[in-house]
This record gives C-alpha cells, structure tokens and sequence, in this order.
C-alpha cells in the first residue's frame, strides 16, 4: 500500500476547492486540517518524506505536522486522509476550514480558525462583542495588538497578561528601537487587557519575542471595547498587529 497518492487531473477538477483532515490512524484522532485544490491533500505526506515543504505554513506548524506524520509512518502506518468537503468556491472553503480548525481541539495546526473574530463564542460573547464600544486607538501609533484566544487564556490560569505576553513573531525593528509603547490583549475582538511594554526579550528556542510589562492602569478605559474593525478582517491570520 502507499504511504502517499495522487489525484488524476480529472479527479481534481471535479473537487474544486476542498476542506480535507488528517488522522492519525493509531488513535483515530484528526491532527490537522487544512483546504486547497489539486494534490494539496497528499502533500504534507510528501513533505515527510523529502524534508521540504514550500507551503510557507508557521514553522511551529510545519515541524509539529511533520513530526506526527513521521511517527505514523515510523510505524508502518498511512495518514489518514478524508476530504471534508468539496466542489466549493474558495471563500467557501476558507470558511469551512475556519469552522473544523474551531471544532477540533489539539490540532497542529499553528492558529485557531482564521474566520477572523467569527469563531466559537457563548451567547453572552456574542452579545457583548457587538455591543461594544468601537475603541479609538489612534493615539497610539507605535503600540501592538494582540489577538488571543480564550482557551490560551485559560490555560494561563485566566491570567490574560500571561497569555499575551508570551512568545510572538515581532518587527524586531521596533523592539530594538524599543517603540512598542502599549500591547492591547483582544480575546473575540473584545480587548481584554493593556499593558505597558517594559522590555522586550528573546526566546532563542521559537525565534520569537516575549514581554515584560505592567498593567497600564492609564488605558484601562480601552478594557471592554471592541477593537476597530480595520484590526478584525478576515485574511489577517496573524495574531500581531501594529497600530
């Protein structure tokens, strides 16, 4: 049996764009998700085995799938590979691969569905999302904001300053010139917390950047007011943003 296959081209243009899983065949769980066309399926089983992959994913993503996938062929084992849905649009797509993402929990996937701040929320989110304040944060050029989710936070024991904090790919242009004044934590699209940015520091072992800082009590006006709208398009995958 292949450990990998192929689409024949007709095969492929009749699935269109398509929403697909990979599972884990040793315990049935699904590990990633992710949408393409053509042979995007297979290639993540061929990445494995050539120690390449030009999908430019999120390295943390890249080398968690990849060493999953290696296990399971370690093994003597297949990926499981299922197309979710099919014959879709590409904003279609995107949208469903935003809902899996959400309704799989511990996927290697690097960022939680991308469907912008429409993802998974209780009622009363919803409720005070919309209702919010729009916050007026352009007096704060120079400062970040940055989107976390609600289950980082509770894995940092509800402390939202330590979920934020903690370890992003940055400009480090403006770290070195130490122009990040304010960092805006926004959970939901609802800002959550403001610190002030006291040093910045290197993780060697992500590549990334951690911070020091204090709650900035002088902003605590911002807390519980939603995040412009400009901050909150759908497309902008990264969790860091600049004002």
């Amino acid at each position: 049996m292949p450990i990998y296959d192929t689409f024949s081209e007709e095969v492929a243009e009749k699935l269109g764009h398509y929403v697909y899983r990979l599972i884990d065949p040793r315990n049935g769980e699904t590990f990633y998700v992710g949408k393409g066309k053509g042979n995007r399926v297979f290639s993540h089983a061929h990445a494995a085995l050539t120690a390449k992959d030009s999908t430019g994913e999120d390295d943390d993503e890249q080398s968690q799938k990849l060493k999953r996938i290696r296990e399971i062929m370690g093994a003597g084992l297949e990926v499981g590979t299922v197309i979710h849905r099919h014959g879709m649009d590409e904003d279609t797509a995107y949208e469903v691969e935003a809902a899996l993402i959400d309704a799989y929990p511990g996927l290697t996937n690097a960022l939680g569905g991308h469907g912008g701040d429409c993802g998974p929320m209780h009622t009363k989110e919803i409720i005070s999302k919309y209702a919010a304040e729009v916050a007026d944060l352009s007096g704060y050029a120079g400062s970040m904001i940055i989107k976390i989710r609600q289950t980082r936070v509770d894995e940092c024991y509800g402390s939202v300053y330590e979920a934020v904090r903690y370890a992003w790919r940055v400009r480090q242009d403006l770290m070195d010139n130490n122009t990040v004044r304010y960092v805006f934590a926004a959970v939901n699209g609802i800002i959550r917390g403001v610190y002030a940015v006291d040093e910045w520091y290197p993780v060697p072992e992500l590549g990334r950047l951690a911070f020091n800082g204090r709650t900035a009590e002088e902003l605590e006006q911002f807390v519980g007011k939603r995040i412009p709208d400009k901050y909150r398009q759908r497309g902008a995958a990264s969790p860091t943003l600049y004002i």
